[in-house]
């Protein structure tokens, strides 16, 4: 056997496989279930302190929940870590030591130097599990080895290559911004349909927008994106899914729909003209705002709009903002466009349903 087919054999055993599948959809993917679990839900229960402290005057428990909320979304990058690393299936000893990886990624390694942020977490979490997985069981002393390796790569990493990702990242983020602020007509078309595209394809516009820090009219468009692609499909599959499937896309996620465009890519038609018709109605129309945190999530767990109203303001003049742009239209828009596409022969109801 070469030397060549003994590498390869070895990185299959320890189940390393780079690739764009496994970094790009399998590792974001997990990324974004850590964003949701600490920062995005720390964020909607840190709102809920605030709110109450707002409304009904200041408590010992809107104080605790405000307190809890900023906790989870500090811990951020040890989510990002550990998550990362279950999603690239991480043996036990390197899953905890991306605590720290993740941890050190997101963090400023000196007083006023650049954070590495989300992007940084990743980036460190993900090569140091790599790192991890390829020592690990491999010495009579794993216990030491394996979580020393993944623990001083991610330290590398996330000293060295983290803060540049992270730099690379919110400066991309920043140009996309002033863009939209300089061309809110066809910037918002295009924000739109890009995120809300990446939102339904296997990969995480949540984890993509905190990344890239997008905030402004941008993430306001970003969201309703998002929110045409899940309102839309959730409507336009009624009928073949049900109330199940309504919930399940509508507040869940329209990557459920993956299979199905697979099978006929024309069923994303829809969504995605909806969404470029309302990303301009969102930056020029409406002046529709967001934070990094709701902008790719749409009407997932109802997370872009909460992040709608901490970017807007709790009022009823931003609560029919978001009803009629995130819920009425994108709905309405998707279901006429989708009528012209049946009639057009390129859709069928069937084309749609879930395997719920």
């Amino acid at each position: 056997m070469s030397q060549k087919s003994k590498v390869k054999e070895f990185f299959v055993r320890k189940n390393v496989e780079i690739s764009v599948k496994r970094y790009a959809l399998d590792a974001l993917s997990a990324m974004a279930l850590g964003l949701f679990a600490s920062l995005l839900i720390g964020l909607i229960i840190k709102t809920i302190g605030e709110q109450i402290g707002i409304h009904a005057g200041e408590t010992g428990f809107s104080l605790f929940l405000i307190k809890i909320g900023a906790v989870a979304m500090s811990l951020v990058g040890p989510a990002i870590g550990v998550a990362v690393a279950y999603g690239l299936k991480a043996p036990p000893l390197v899953l905890f030591a991306s605590i720290a990886t993740g941890y050190m990624g997101n963090m400023a390694w000196t007083e006023g130097g650049a954070a590495g942020g989300p992007a940084g977490a990743f980036v460190a979490a993900l090569i140091a599990v790599e790192i991890g997985k390829l020592v690990s069981k491999e010495t009579k002393v794993d216990i030491i080895v394996t979580p020393l390796a993944t623990i001083f790569v991610g330290g590398v990493v996330a000293k060295f290559i983290g803060p540049v990702i992270g730099a690379l990242m919110t400066g991309l983020g920043k140009v996309i911004m002033n863009a939209t602020e300089l061309q809110p007509f066809w910037m918002g078309i295009v924000v739109a349909v890009v995120v809300g595209l990446v939102l339904t394809a296997p990969i995480s516009s949540a984890a993509l927008c905190i990344m890239l820090d997008l905030s402004g009219i941008a993430a306001g468009a970003a969201t309703v994106g998002c929110c045409a692609q899940m309102v839309g499909f959730a409507v336009i599959s009624f009928r073949a899914n049900g109330v199940g499937g309504l919930f399940a896309q509508g507040i869940g996620t329209s990557m459920l729909q993956v299979p199905n465009i697979i099978k006929n890519p024309w069923i994303v038609l829809p969504p995605t003209l909806a969404a470029a018709v309302l990303g301009p109605v969102a930056t020029l129309g409406f002046r529709m705002t967001n934070i990094p945190a709701g902008a790719g999530m749409g009407t997932s767990g109802l997370v872009g709009q909460i992040g709608t109203f901490t970017s807007m303001g709790f009022t009823l003049d931003t609560l029919w903002k978001v009803v009629i742009l995130h819920i009425v239209l994108t709905a309405a828009l998707s279901y006429v466009f989708c009528l012209i596409l049946k009639r057009l022969g390129r859709i069928k109801d069937e084309d749609f349903a879930l395997q719920l």
